[in-house]
């Protein structure tokens, strides 16, 4: 029972640690980095080493790479703040060693014996705790069996003193239904589109004034985005396919290799229900054609499904011959049988014929040629490859490759939203991003075959274009906004109409909606309409809501409250109840933590974290 208990204790330790970062035993991965003797700092009597701080930085670092699945380097995380998150958890740990000790938290060496023994990678084949491998794993990890134990005691004291101050916390459930009530709250509502057909006046067409104004009021629509000025080298497959040749053998053997593709006989959508007897069979087919009954019907009789039933595509050969002769000489009935089958007597329904097709060897000619002509040019672009690392090793240029190679040279301007050209490979738009000023040109693949390589030359600040670049564009934003504005005039006309009297339904169309949710979305109408109708007050409220192509009248008709016993009510409750839990336990675990760390004082010595930082490329 109290080996149970200690291994709830530990699981709970593991798992809702609740953002103090703990740096479990998964740190023990790296070479010791000072052989222990640097302190990183201390918290009151327990000390964080330096090999405890470069190994839960590394370990983070190795974790993060694993996630990106890409070489992540010590800039990055410090950008990110991720070290001194890595600190934050180790002197959040300290904390909880030394209160630990102060209040003579322990466990005996029958509890870490029976933690370390359940640890996979100390066991043999056979599941049981060997000696050996343990030994083993620990000198392999710069470790030693008496450093972890000693860890593995102060991970389970540890733990037991987080058990005892959120082990048994309990929120309010009034905090969870509150919550439940507000978002399973439901709204009813009338809405109106108001589009140009309600306009009572023409759209005027822009004059050059108004689009000066309006480019000049709006720089910001128009101006380009930061983009990345890159030179490529590239070359695909279809640039080099109209100078191979076409190997006569190889595109009739292509043909041969899929004659079952291009001749293919007639073939027939069956559904196939066997019966135990021929007189049972032929019962049922009589009872179908007397109107009694309908295959559908015998199908549920016996509990199955169409899709028991359903045999698919069938040609001649798939079937018995008795059933072949049978079913293919029929070309009438929709029932047919019953036919024999290696399952019994059985009765089929056709839901299609489908004809006999043949696509000769000159009619798939020009399909076959493309394809052998892509392959081939794929084995060319493959054979290059070598030549074109060698150009690069040596120093080549982009450039000079071109001239060198089929590869071709290009230049773009590259944002998020370049699709055209080589920016239609993902593996050219992610290397975009990627690239810096001061990387080499590498040679990558492209997913059709091709190879390119590319060089950032300069970072292009976000540029406004003259107007008499983009005029066009500027015209069509000008009209976008003149018809945003006008029927959203309109609207609010109508909304005044509706002030004197007029109800929603005199004035057009209407559309009933009902029991919106918080979360719910509304694709035809405006992104803001749903949080909009829960800002309405009362039964009958009305806003305008002015959208691209239309405005909308919404009328709120009713609020309905969330049904308590609803399946998905209890559902929501029982996840609101749990992650409050939670995040009241977080609060008070961390609020216990700095009040540990503040009464046991922290130091810390920045010189020896530097040096470790250093250490890492």
């Amino acid at each position: 029972m109290a080996s149970t208990a200690a291994k709830k204790v530990s699981n709970i330790f593991v798992w809702i640690l609740l953002g103090l970062f703990f740096i479990a035993l998964a740190g023990f991965g790296i070479g010791s980095f000072s052989g222990g003797s640097s302190q990183v700092g201390a918290v009151g009597d327990a000390e964080i080493t330096a090999d405890d701080y470069f190994r839960a930085l590394n370990n983070e670092i190795n974790a993060q790479a694993a996630q990106t699945g890409q070489a992540v380097s010590f800039a990055q995380i410090r950008a990110r703040g991720i070290d001194q998150q890595v600190l934050a958890g180790l002197i959040a740990r300290a904390a909880l060693s030394h209160e630990a000790a102060q209040m003579g938290i322990s466990v005996g060496d029958v509890e870490v014996a029976r933690q370390i023994g359940q640890v996979a990678a100390f066991q043999d084949t056979a599941g049981q705790f060997d000696r050996n491998s343990y030994e083993f794993v620990l000198q392999q990890q710069g470790s030693s069996p008496r450093d972890f134990e000693e860890d593995t005691r102060g991970d389970i004291s540890r733990a037991l003193l987080q058990s005892a101050v959120i082990g048994g916390l309990t929120p309010p459930v009034i905090f969870a239904e509150a919550i439940a009530a507000y978002q399973g709250e439901t709204r009813d509502f009338t809405r109106l589109a108001v589009t140009r057909s309600e306009l009572t006046d023409a759209l005027p067409e822009p004059s050059e004034a108004d689009l000066i104004t309006y480019y000049e009021e709006f720089p910001e629509r128009f101006t380009r985005p930061e983009a990345r000025r890159i030179t490529y080298a590239w070359v695909i497959p279809s640039d080099i396919m109209d100078g191979m040749e076409i190997d006569e053998v190889a595109l009739r053997a292509l043909y041969d290799g899929r004659l079952s593709e291009y001749v293919q006989p007639e073939r027939r959508l069956l559904e196939r229900l066997v019966f135990s007897s021929q007189e049972a069979a032929q019962a049922a087919y009589d009872a179908i054609a007397a109107g009694e009954t309908d295959f559908d019907t015998l199908v549920e009789d016996r509990d199955l499904t169409l899709d028991d039933v359903d045999l698919g595509e069938i040609a001649p050969t798939d079937l018995s011959p008795g059933a072949a002769e049978i079913i293919f000489a029929d070309d009438e009935s929709e029932i047919i049988g019953p036919a024999p089958t290696s399952l019994g007597p059985a009765l089929f329904r056709v839901n299609a014929v489908l004809e006999a097709s043949e696509v000769t060897f000159d009619e798939a000619r020009n399909d076959l040629s493309a394809e052998l002509t892509e392959e081939s040019a794929r084995r060319e672009i493959n054979a290059m490859r070598e030549d074109v690392d060698d150009l690069l090793a040596e120093g080549a240029t982009l450039e000079e490759i071109a001239a060198d190679t089929a590869m071709m040279i290009g230049t773009i301007d590259y944002t998020v939203s370049s699709e055209d050209g080589i920016a239609g490979y993902d593996n050219f738009r992610e290397a975009a991003l990627a690239v810096r000023e001061s990387d080499f040109p590498e040679l990558l693949v492209l997913s059709d075959g091709g190879l390119f390589a590319l060089r950032l030359d300069e970072l292009v600040p976000p540029t406004l274009p003259p107007l008499d670049e983009i005029t066009d564009e500027v015209a069509e934003a000008w009209a976008a906004t003149t018809l945003r504005d006008a029927v959203a005039s309109r609207g609010q006309e109508l909304v005044g109409q509706m002030a004197q009297g007029a109800s929603l339904e005199d004035l057009g169309d209407t559309v009933e909606e009902r029991l919106i949710r918080r979360q719910d979305l509304l694709p035809d109408l405006p992104p803001t309409t749903v949080a909009q109708l829960f800002q309405l007050d009362a039964v009958g409220d009305v806003v305008m809501i002015p959208g691209a192509q239309a405005a909308h009248i919404i009328r709120l008709d009713a609020i309905n409250s969330g049904v308590r016993d609803a399946p998905d009510t209890s559902i929501m409750l029982l996840i609101l109840e749990q992650t409050i839990a939670q995040s009241l336990a977080q609060d008070i675990f961390e609020a216990y933590g700095e009040a540990l760390q503040a009464d046991a004082g922290i130091s810390t010595n920045q010189g020896v974290i530097n040096s470790i930082n250093a250490s890492f490329p």
